[in-house]
């Protein structure tokens, strides 16, 4: 399994990944870029500037055209000192896009109030800064921007300059501009609420196709993997038989007791015990101990860790019961827990200098497997990196302390890995429902936790397979 390596000052290290595209911090201030605002602004300001024009050089109607411009040229203005301050790429806060958008509504608003109020057709682009804020925006500012619009639309139907007309000033009935107002409110209202739905859902339809991918790629590297154990117990299975038969006759020629006879034994030994495994993963859904389907949770640990101890090491198992009337938890063997606790307590075995401690906590709630090792620990650069595939600092014969990254190349040193032990363990885990966090203790080494609610492996049931919480 391959967790870390230990580099020459002692310390555990992950190869660093390759880089990957992250986002910068103005990338992430918000979804509204400046310039999108600025280009709508002009567009609003030759707009308004072409209708000014019209009607009072077209139409020869009385207005004051000398504020109306001076009002469309602080617009202009506006998006002039924006494109000097920040550069095109700019990311607005969610504040900031608030207070531009709210700018061009008291423009808006400056307008119209020298043209006639609500009276005037144009009053319908209220909605438009509403609409665009409902769409880009949080709820709490397009409520924000939309009460600014609801109260400048309710100002101006009240306090207005005449709207231009050739003769004697047009006034329209009250009830009738009472009514072009509750159009205006309810139109912003209904815009700007049914922009800001469709934009939610949008936004949850992207979050939930990318976890889909997420989810989706992870399982296809698994399916990769599978194929590729299939394929290696197939292909290895003879020349694995081969060294077996040949070790067994030296062992039968060379004189009994002797250092190399013990070595061909221990050589074919070895050669069984890698057949046999080759041999599960050909068949995967046999489960990877004989005897019964479930074991108390301390016996399947001492069983897992059996076969890493040895005179070197020592490997305590304890029991930490939240309540001691709480019986110990009958936990499924199932092949994904087997292999993912398997692999976390061999790393655990591999870095340590003399001990692993294991212990297993439960409570009403919850049951939590804790492996720590007193070994040189992991680095604190690497925790958010620790579960990606292909991913390992395991140093070959000839590059002791370095590190590589991506698969493996065609010559494994003694402590070189293909850096997917760790991915693998922690997948096959969470599929049983279980989360996996690493960290180094206060005391030194490393440790590795996974708890899981209780049920999940431990229920009238065996987990199912394959599934992903």
């Amino acid at each position: 399994m391959s967790q870390t390596a230990e580099s020459p000052e002692g310390e555990r290290k992950f190869a660093a990944p390759r880089a990957l595209p992250i986002a910068s911090a103005s990338a992430l201030r918000g979804r509204v870029r400046l310039r999108t605002l600025t280009n709508l602004r002009w567009m609003a300001a030759g707009g308004q500037t072409v209708a000014l024009v019209l009607v009072y050089f077209g139409f020869k109607y009385p207005l004051p055209i000398a504020q109306c411009l001076a009002c469309v040229l602080f617009s202009a203005g506006l998006n002039l000192a924006l494109a000097f301050r920040y550069p095109v790429s700019q990311r607005l806060t969610n504040r900031e896009a608030t207070v531009y958008l709210a700018i061009d509504v008291l423009q808006l608003a400056a307008l119209l109030y020298l043209t006639g109020g609500i009276q005037n057709p144009f009053a319908l682009m209220f909605i438009a800064p509403v609409v665009i804020a409902a769409s880009t925006l949080n709820l709490g500012n397009t409520m924000i921007l939309g009460a600014i619009a609801l109260a400048a639309t309710t100002i101006i139907s009240v306090v207005h300059e005449p709207l231009p007309w050739v003769g004697p000033p047009m006034v329209l009935p009250p009830l009738y501009q009472a009514g072009v107002w509750a159009s205006l409110v309810l139109g912003i209202g209904f815009t700007s609420v049914y922009a800001w739905r469709i934009a939610s859902e949008g936004a949850r339809m992207s979050a939930g196709l990318a976890a889909t991918q997420l989810a989706l790629s992870r399982e296809q590297r698994l399916s990769t993997i599978g194929a590729l154990a299939t394929a290696a117990a197939h292909e290895l299975g003879t020349p694995l038989g081969t060294i077996a038969i040949v070790s067994h006759e030296l062992e039968r020629a060379l004189p009994p007791g002797s250092p190399e006879a013990l070595d061909a034994r221990l050589l074919r030994s070895q050669a069984e015990r890698c057949r046999m495994i080759l041999m599960k993963l050909a068949r995967p859904d046999e489960p990877m101990l004989g005897g019964t389907a479930r074991l108390p949770i301390c016996a399947l640990l001492d069983d897992l860790a059996d076969e890493f101890r040895d005179e070197e090491l020592e490997i305590v198992i304890s029991a930490a019961p939240t309540d001691r009337d709480i019986p110990q938890p009958q936990v499924w063997r199932a092949p994904e827990l087997l292999h993912g606790l398997g692999n976390i307590i061999e790393n655990a075995a591999d870095f340590a200098r003399a001990r692993v401690r294991i212990e297993a906590s439960w409570s009403p709630t919850a049951l939590k497997v804790t492996v720590e090792d007193d070994g040189p620990g992991f680095a604190p650069d690497i925790f958010e990196k620790i579960g990606e595939p292909y991913i390992t600092s395991r140093p070959g014969d000839n590059a002791v302390g370095e590190t590589e990254i991506g698969p493996p190349t065609a010559k494994i040193g003694k402590h070189e890995g293909m850096g997917l032990g760790f991915f693998i363990a922690k997948t096959l885990l969470e599929q049983t429902g279980g989360s996996v966090k690493a960290l180094n203790p206060p005391g030194g080494g490393a440790r590795v936790s996974v708890s899981w609610p209780r049920g999940s492996i431990d229920g009238e049931t065996a987990p199912e397979r394959g599934e992903e919480d």
